[in-house]
């Protein structure tokens, strides 16, 4: 990796020190299938001796490298390999809910802020181990504070699995709210994500890795208020340029911690992430491009200028992208997307329609609590169908809110936001939904080969 000029050095302290830039995850990726045992007790024992010494040092490694560079790190936080996997041989959810409590234990001991692969892979169907974990999901998630996890559905090379689809939007709706927020129904999921709750140790990695996954939404919101008179290519290069430099910080800081660690670096995830602070908001960026609020006519354009910039600039920044790597517009999580949700700028078709040029899909939307399953079901059928037809990482993560009915606010924290609730439209039923079966893959699978 070139080394940091002077000037570059002297732009990123600015965007360290004014513009809130940050890193928004280190990701420290395990794998823990060696762990599987015929038992639950033998396999928590051996989760905890495979953790353990990775676990000691991590955390400790993560606030000597945020010292040493002056860097704030927002979240250290742990990836394990799908916990469904490790269930195969055990087949029951009581015993999948002993393993997420296991590792949420983990977590919280050894000061980590969040851990990931509370996962099952069902697109093309469902085998014992994901079986006991879909049945576990939402005790699961409502007994544990720190864990993370997903289903992944849908697949471009082999279709929507729409029994799970059904089957993940009635565990939502039977999760509370905080537990909902650690919990997304993904289609292609890439193995090296370090955001969550797709975050998990895919099959093709190492032992151990580290993924970092970037912030700076303020630092690129400064720039494109700074050009209110540039044109569309001008702005696209500023855009790209400050990309670069976001994203040279993260890997900086990955190889820094993967080096503190003796494991290898992986990857950077390039997706700019938003938080519910003021002046942190990818909402923020869209506005200052000329959109009078975040969801109005132009929203997909303006998004889609910003993230293919964001991805050029970052892909001349690391030779190690990995991740979703695209752009987050999580509606809770971001202070003007809750703005605009609030004032019904910003629905569910509009989110949809922004899929297409973003890596979230529809993530952190509120919905009513008695919200029927297949009219859930049928808007996360949605984003799957948007993922695999254009063949590309998306997913949904929704907040039930009980007794919430739109334009209802619902206090989060931290993180999370204030979570809208948002209108699912006037039906209450859709059949549909409860077809059974697979939706078969698109013509995207025979271009592959």
């Amino acid at each position: 990796m070139r080394a940091f000029s002077p000037e570059e050095i002297g732009e990123v302290l600015e965007m360290v020190l004014f513009r809130e830039l940050d890193i928004r995850a280190v990701t420290l990726s395990v794998n823990t299938l060696p762990a599987i045992r015929g038992d639950v007790g033998s396999a928590l024992s051996a989760l905890r001796s495979l953790l353990g010494p990775h676990l000691e040092r991590f955390r400790p490694a993560v606030d000597k490298i945020a010292a040493k560079l002056g860097v704030r790190i927002v979240t250290a936080r742990l990836a394990v390999s799908p916990v469904s996997v490790m269930l195969e041989p055990l087949g029951r959810a009581e015993d999948a809910v002993e393993i997420a409590k296991a590792l949420d234990d983990l977590a919280e001991t050894h000061g980590v802020d969040m851990v990931g692969g509370f996962a099952a892979f069902v697109h093309a169907g469902v085998s014992r181990g994901d079986r006991a974990l879909i049945d576990a999901l939402p005790d699961a998630l409502n007994s544990t504070k720190r864990l993370g996890g997903f289903v992944n559905a849908a697949s471009t090379a082999t279709g929507i699995n729409m029994d799970a689809v059904l089957e993940a939007a009635k565990a939502v709706l039977s999760m509370r709210p905080e537990a909902a927020a650690r919990f997304a129904v993904t289609a292609n999921v890439p193995e090296d994500v370090p955001f969550m709750p797709a975050a998990h140790h895919g099959l093709g990695l190492p032992d151990a890795v580290i993924n970092v996954a970037v912030s700076g939404p303020g630092v690129i919101e400064a720039v494109v208020r700074n050009m209110k008179d540039a044109d569309l290519r001008t702005l696209h290069d500023a855009i790209k340029r400050a990309a670069f430099k976001v994203t040279r910080l993260g890997e900086l800081v990955g190889r820094e911690v993967a080096r503190e660690l003796g494991v290898r670096f992986g990857a950077v995830d390039l997706s700019v992430a938003p938080s519910p602070k003021v002046g942190d908001s990818v909402a923020g960026i869209l506005e200052a491009m000329g959109l009078p609020r975040a969801g109005a006519p132009g929203s997909v354009l303006a998004l889609h200028l910003f993230v293919d910039a964001v991805k050029k600039g970052g892909a001349m920044a690391t030779s190690t992208i990995g991740g979703l790597s695209g752009a987050f517009i999580p509606v809770s999580e971001d202070a003007l997307m809750a703005k605009a949700a609030e004032e019904g700028a910003l629905g569910f078709d509009s989110l949809k329609a922004m899929s297409a040029v973003c890596n979230t899909g529809i993530d952190m939307a509120g919905i009513p609590g008695d919200a029927p399953p297949d009219v859930v079901a049928a808007l996360v059928a949605d984003v799957m169908a948007l993922a695999t037809a254009l063949d590309k990482p998306l997913g949904v993560r929704l907040v039930p809110i009980p007794g919430g009915r739109p334009g209802d606010v619902y206090e989060l924290g931290g993180l999370y936001g204030r979570v809208v609730v948002m209108d699912l439209g006037r039906y209450r039923e859709i059949p549909l939904a409860r077809r059974s079966g697979v939706v078969p893959p698109s013509v995207w699978r025979l271009r592959a080969g």
